[in-house]
């Protein structure tokens, strides 16, 4: 265990992520969602693979016992990651993000929905006021509709936006289900696998011969894509998730920072107050999981044979 190594590395996981995003939003006037989701899953394989030569896990990465329940993932999660991609070209990247934080929320909603977990008043009450923080960041958008074309076009943006949340929020559900049977490294293969070839149904859609610059510009979005999810699975073999997940909210500093001096936009007041509870909301569920996994183990060990 080495925490500040981890949170290190889930700090140029989550830079890596914001540094991706923003590079998808620089050609998203011109290359459709589907499109960027093909580079950016795509152009992450070799470097996964590299990665799993290097860490010796290359047979076992590729090997797997639920095809289908990376099939699903895949489906779900590329869905989620072409709704997200849209959103950037419809909104600022720092409410794409706070809108995004809402996925971890939705995840333990559906988590009970479809797992039978089980879901405390504490967690339910910390979920609520994340929400309440995400309606907050949605509000100035949902009351544009009949408003002039670009008010529209953002109050689809966040819509798109929130239904990329809960694809992820549901790739979630199903990425709980495969680590019973499948190892991190074939998880993490096999979405940037199949989420590359379902891409390809998107096609007919209206697919470009991107520019020199936008090609350069999504190839890079894959291979950062590649190496911020390396650095976020590294992050997690050396420390607790309680200690590394809370620095996700990190996104929304550098989210604010780039979105400012790259694409001048200007955070909203309704951006910052919501995504300042949705923040906080979610390293109460977090604070909460870490003393709940306490409790676990102060159980199992009293449970222990002693002598």
């Amino acid at each position: 265990m080495n925490p500040a190594r981890a949170i290190a590395l889930k700090l140029a996981s989550v830079a890596l992520f914001v540094a991706m995003s923003a590079l998808i939003k620089a050609s998203a006037d011109h290359v459709p969602p589907g499109e960027a989701v093909f580079f950016r899953s795509f152009f992450a394989i070799p470097v996964i693979l590299v990665w799993l030569t290097w860490q010796g896990q290359l047979s076992r990465g590729l090997r797997t016992r639920n095809p289908m329940g990376h099939l699903w993932r895949g489906l779900v999660g590329g869905t989620a990651m072409g709704l997200m991609f849209a959103g950037l070209g419809l909104l600022p990247l720092p409410e794409v993000t706070a809108i995004g934080y809402a996925a971890p929320l939705l995840v333990v909603i559906f988590a009970a929905m479809f797992l039978g977990e089980r879901v405390r008043l504490f967690r339910l009450s910390a979920v609520a006021l994340g929400l309440v923080g995400v309606l907050i960041v949605l509000s100035p958008r949902l009351t544009a509709f009949g408003s002039d074309a670009m008010d529209a076009r953002e109050a689809l943006g966040a819509i798109v936006v929130l239904g990329g949340a809960t694809c992820a929020a549901l790739a979630q559900v199903f990425v709980r289900k495969l680590v019973a049977t499948e190892s991190t490294s074939s998880i993490v293969f096999w979405f940037s696998v199949t989420a590359s070839v379902l891409s390809l149904a998107t096609i007919p859609f209206g697919w470009v011969v991107p520019g020199p610059a936008e090609a350069a510009m999504l190839v890079g979005a894959g291979i950062l894509g590649g190496l911020a999810q390396i650095c976020l699975t590294s992050a997690y073999r050396h420390a607790e998730a309680a200690v590394v997940a809370p620095f996700d909210y990190a996104s929304m500093l550098m989210a604010l920072a780039v979105g400012y001096a790259v694409f001048d936009e200007v955070p909203t007041r309704a951006t910052l107050m919501g995504a300042s509870l949705v923040i906080a909301a979610g390293v109460l569920i977090i604070w909460r999981e870490r003393q709940l996994g306490l409790e676990r183990s102060r159980a199992r060990k009293g449970m222990t044979p002693q002598g």
